[in-house]
């Protein structure tokens, strides 16, 4: 891994480890069971739930996917 790429994600994983992020992914917790839901949507804004949905799955898994890629990008060295 590059030297560069190794300080993205150090922190990045620095990151994970502040209040700041523990209390987003609660915030973004509690927003997913009200987005996560057919109440209310309609043809034309289907897209825009679904959209809604896809970053807040993206916050949620970002740290299990960083550690992943960093194990991946170890891997090959």
């Amino acid at each position: 891994m590059s030297p560069e790429l190794e300080k993205y994600y150090d922190a990045r994983l620095a990151m994970f480890d502040t209040k700041g992020w523990t209390d987003l992914l609660e915030d973004v917790k509690a927003m997913e069971s009200t987005v996560n839901t057919l109440d209310g949507v309609t043809p034309e804004n289907v897209d825009f739930k679904q959209g809604e949905l896809s970053i807040i799955k993206w916050i949620l898994n970002l740290q299990q996917q960083t550690v992943e890629t960093m194990e991946d990008l170890n891997a090959d060295v």
